[in-house]
C-alpha cells in the first residue's frame, strides 16, 4: 500500500510540474529562444523583417499550449488522487500513455533538436517515471461496485 502512495505522489508531483511548464509558457517563455533561432538558422533581425507578426502569433500559440499543459497538470494531479492512488484497473495504462504523449513527447522533441533545455525537461519526467515504477510494484484492485 505504500508503494501506491509513492506512486500518487510522484504521479501529483509531474503534475504539478506541468502546471508549473504551462504557467511558464503563458507569462514567461519567450516567443524566440536563442535556441529557436540556432535551429532556424536566421537572426531575430531577419525573422522580424521577413515575418514582422511571428513572435505575436507565437505568444498566442504558447497561451494555448500552456492553457493545455495546464489542464494536463490539473488532470494528472486529480487521477493520481483517486483511481490511480486506488490502484484502479486501467489507470497505469492511462498515466503511460498521458506520460508517453505529454512529457514523454516533448521530452524526446527537445533532445531531437538539441534544446538547451533537454536535460531540465528529462529530469522534469522522472516523477512520472517513478509514479509507473511504483505502480507496477503495487498491485491493482478491482473495482468495487456501489
Amino acid at each position: 500500500m505504500k508503494t501506491r502512495l509513492f506512486a500518487s505522489a510522484s504521479l501529483a508531483l509531474g503534475g504539478f510540474i506541468l502546471i508549473g511548464l504551462g504557467l511558464y509558457f503563458i507569462f514567461l517563455r519567450p516567443p524566440l529562444l536563442p535556441e529557436d533561432l540556432r535551429y532556424i538558422g536566421a537572426s531575430l533581425a531577419q525573422i522580424q523583417n521577413t515575418l514582422p507578426d511571428l513572435q505575436i502569433w507565437l505568444s498566442h500559440v504558447f497561451g494555448v499550449l500552456g492553457g493545455y499543459m495546464i489542464a494536463t497538470g490539473l488532470l494528472t494531479i486529480y487521477i493520481s488522487a483517486t483511481s490511480f492512488r486506488a490502484g484502479r484497473p486501467g489507470a497505469t495504462a492511462v498515466i503511460c500513455v498521458s506520460a508517453l504523449a505529454s512529457i514523454g513527447w516533448m521530452v524526446f522533441t527537445n533532445f531531437a533538436i538539441g534544446s538547451d533545455f533537454k536535460w531540465l525537461l528529462l529530469v522534469f519526467s522522472l516523477p512520472w517515471i517513478a509514479a509507473l515504477l511504483f505502480s507496477w510494484i503495487s498491485p491493482s484492485t478491482p473495482m468495487q461496485s456501489s
